[in-house]
């Protein structure tokens, strides 16, 4: 697959539409909605509560499908794949970071970033080297051992990113990652997400309800009644530091 995705935009959404419920019980969270997204970008989705935002980024992530249009990553219509073809595209080139962390509570931080690894069959060894220099990445050599229990807010988060970038994912979804944390924890995360993106080339799809946050992407697409509203790029003076 990867070969395929070299000479096209990373994501294209033309005409999406999700609608939820039937006849007139029936709600429209997306009602057509055109974004293309290139390998590289930095982009914050906004918008209120009901805007269509999370449907949006649970398309993108495979976690739903649309009702009608179509989403393409790398030139290939996902809407045309099965689930386990969805779930392989989720495993192998997709990331996840939540605004809960989702990490196992009686397990180590090594542990916890080598899941995804597991599922993919990875030996052993492999797993270990490579949760290493992710928890390396995200600041916390050294912390491999600790359940989180024994960590911060921002450092369960710093996991949670770890094993989102384990798997070297083209396309990293981030959903409210500071939603839980303190202003200080907050822009500490903003700042590991923006040098995943410009020092790992990491693709990143961040939904937040806070400008602040948002200010840190290069790119920020505002969504009202299940459609864009607003796109518009965005130098690096608007970020918070």
């Amino acid at each position: 697959m990867s070969s395929a995705l070299s000479d096209k935009a990373l994501i294209e959404t033309k005409s999406l539409t999700k609608v939820y419920g039937y006849g007139e019980a029936s709600v429209s969270a997306l009602a057509g909605v055109d974004v293309t997204i290139e390998d590289g970008e930095f982009l914050a989705v906004m918008g209120p509560s009901g805007s269509g935002k999370s449907t949006f980024m649970n398309i993108l992530g495979c976690l739903d499908t649309p009702s009608s249009g179509k989403y393409l990553f790398g030139g290939i219509e996902v809407g045309g794949m099965g689930r386990r073809e969805r779930a392989l595209l989720r495993r192998h080139y997709l990331g996840f970071v939540f605004q809960g962390y989702n990490l196992l509570a009686r397990t180590s931080a090594i542990e916890n970033v080598e899941l995804p690894l597991i599922y993919r069959g990875m030996a052993a060894s492999e797993r270990r080297k490579r949760s290493e220099k992710a928890l390396e990445i995200v600041g916390l050599k050294g912390w491999e051992r600790h359940n989180p229990s024994e960590l911060s807010g921002g450092q369960q988060q710093r996991v949670a990113i770890a094993r989102a970038i384990v798997t070297e994912p083209m396309l990293l979804l981030a959903d409210e990652p500071t939603g839980n944390l303190d202003t200080a924890r907050s822009v500490e995360i903003m700042n590991l997400i923006m040098e995943l993106n410009e020092e790992q080339g990491i693709t990143i799809v961040m939904v937040t309800h806070d400008p602040e946050m948002a200010a840190y992407a290069r790119r920020v697409i505002g969504f009202r009644d299940g459609k864009v509203e607003s796109d518009l790029k965005q130098d690096l003076k608007g970020r918070t530091s």
